[in-house]
């Protein structure tokens, strides 16, 4: 499989020839950063873990070259960076026993251009024509860092130039740099993640640059799927004691479906219809 980028690259951690290895996928998530799939899209990779009838596929569409950095890291030039999470990805793959990991190699500046967006969508819908994949994950739209909501559109926009009868069951954008709690609850997809908690955490553990380098998002992370799990119902006792949430995308893959920004702004007029129900209720 050829890509734009010339450091573009696809790892299969078991060896198999890429085509099978991504026809096998069912379950695929698209991140911006590595560590991404990790952090945010972890029920894809535990929900595939140890079995045969399904097998979780990876997209990191950036290098990472503009991560924070220090401690061992402080002084690492950005192709060091790209040098170190690259690698750092390629082990999760391998932990995650992923069918495939495909990273393409994209600076952030590149994808949060929309012109430079067009190759990375040509790369995605040539991944997701190889693929198949049932279920689709990627970053949310409220998302507050741009180059998740980048990755966000050009994954959408991938997902539209299919043909309907090859696009995903159901598409999924995840919580990153923003949590997704101000969602009316009936739009909550709720994503269990304690199955496998060593599995999650050893997967985070693997981002030794993130960790090390001035960031504790495997503590955040841990952090927020236990409030996830704990802050869903106020009137029953948890189901799970871990989670995280996500929106449902896959409406946007319909004829005649909104922009991705429309839906978007559908669900905020939503939650604010819920604030004020809930006042109106107290006499507010």
């Amino acid at each position: 499989m050829k890509f734009h980028q010339p450091a573009a690259e696809i790892l299969v951690p078991d060896g198999r020839p890429v085509a099978e290895a991504l026809a096998r996928a069912t379950h695929l998530g698209i991140g911006a950063h590595p560590d991404d799939l990790e952090i945010n899209m972890a029920h894809g990779i535990l929900e595939c873990f140890g079995r045969a009838d399904a097998a979780f596929a990876g997209v990191t569409c950036t290098d990472g070259a503009g991560s924070a950095r220090a401690g061992v890291y402080a002084n690492y030039t950005d192709a060091q960076m790209v040098a170190v999470r690259r690698e750092e990805q390629r082990a999760a793959a391998r932990v995650g026993r992923y069918a495939a990991i495909a990273q393409l190699a994209y600076t952030s500046a590149q994808v949060k251009s929309p012109a430079g967006r067009g190759p990375l969508v040509e790369d995605l819908v040539a991944i997701l024509r190889a693929a198949r994949p049932r279920v689709v994950y990627t970053h949310n739209p409220a998302d507050k860092h741009a180059t998740h909501v980048a990755v966000c559109i050009a994954a959408i926009a991938a997902l539209r130039a299919l043909p309907p009868a090859e696009r995903p069951e159901r598409v999924l954008g995840c919580e990153g740099w923003r949590d997704l709690d101000w969602m009316p609850d009936a739009r909550k997809v709720v994503l269990p993640l304690d199955a496998r908690p060593s599995l999650a955490m050893a997967l985070m553990g693997v981002f030794d640059s993130q960790i090390a380098g001035g960031k504790r998002y495997d503590l955040a992370a841990e952090g927020r799927r236990r409030a996830d799990a704990s802050f869903l119902e106020s009137h029953s006792v948890d189901s799970v004691t871990a989670a995280s949430y996500a929106v449902d995308l896959t409406p946007l893959l319909a004829d005649g479906a909104p922009s991705p920004l429309d839906y978007l702004e559908s669900l905020i007029a939503e939650f604010r219809a819920e604030v004020r129900k809930t006042w109106s209720a107290v006499g507010g």
